[in-house]
């Protein structure tokens, strides 16, 4: 998902450009819904996955920069009072939260009549279909881009997973839902069709399964050859924290 800059990178170029437009209107109809036809859905999740740096923002001039004004007397000196504690953003209802702290709004969607299952309509947003937040058995699937137009979007994340790593939803209601990584998988898309029943079935135990595109760009109807899927599974309810 997201916009392909170049076949191996973060650096592209139109013609990359064009490849993904058609990748997202045809793509969305033949590959993936071949790759999971075990299933009977079709997920979109082509898209950038290079090795973008992170880069952190720079401390400002002035909050690096020791006072010059002079030191109050101890006369002037107030009582030393205890800093406050930072200000927690509040969690917004509908969102998933990932390990590294991105974060995506969740799109209940569900497929067309062709099998597919529309795709995010921006980098803040991840696309679920499939089993219900806690559900008796089934698979939570849920798909976002990597990138759009050069900037990261937070499923990029899911290539730097780890298993035991926790993954927090906060449905419409604000309650809250807690997955662990279990598994961690790079996948040639390929192999997908070899797995499809037991990652986004609809039976068999619950769990979430996360995904998006990786690998090389290799163009065509399959964008780019991997999949980078995150499976997850329920630890802990908004019942039971």
């Amino acid at each position: 998902m997201g916009r392909p800059l170049s076949e191996d990178g973060p650096h592209g170029s139109a013609a990359a450009e064009q490849t993904r437009q058609r990748f997202w209107t045809r793509g969305r109809t033949t590959s993936l819904i071949a790759v999971l036809a075990a299933v009977t859905i079709g997920i979109t999740v082509g898209g950038l996955v290079g090795n973008p740096s992170v880069v952190p923002g720079s401390a400002s001039a002035a909050g690096d920069t020791p006072s010059a004004e002079a030191e109050p007397t101890a006369e002037e000196t107030p009582e030393a009072q205890p800093a406050p504690p930072p200000a927690e953003h509040a969690r917004q209802p509908g969102t998933i939260y990932l390990a590294d702290g991105g974060s995506a709004r969740l799109v209940r969607e569900e497929v067309d009549a062709t099998g597919t299952l529309p795709v995010p309509d921006s980098l803040g947003e991840a696309t679920w279909w499939g089993a219900g937040l806690g559900a008796a058995a089934g698979a939570s699937v849920m798909a976002g881009h990597v990138n759009w137009q050069g900037a990261l979007g937070p499923f990029d994340q899911l290539h730097r997973a780890e298993v035991g790593e926790r993954i927090e939803i906060v449905d419409v209601d604000g309650g809250e839902w807690t997955y662990q990584t279990s598994e961690v998988l790079t996948l040639h898309k390929d192999e997908l069709p070899g797995r499809a029943a037991d990652l986004f079935g609809q039976d068999g135990d619950h769990r979430l399964v996360l995904v998006t595109c990786g690998g090389r760009y290799v163009g065509g109807p399959s964008g780019y050859e991997d999949n980078r899927i995150v499976v997850a599974t329920l630890v802990g309810t908004p019942d039971v924290a």
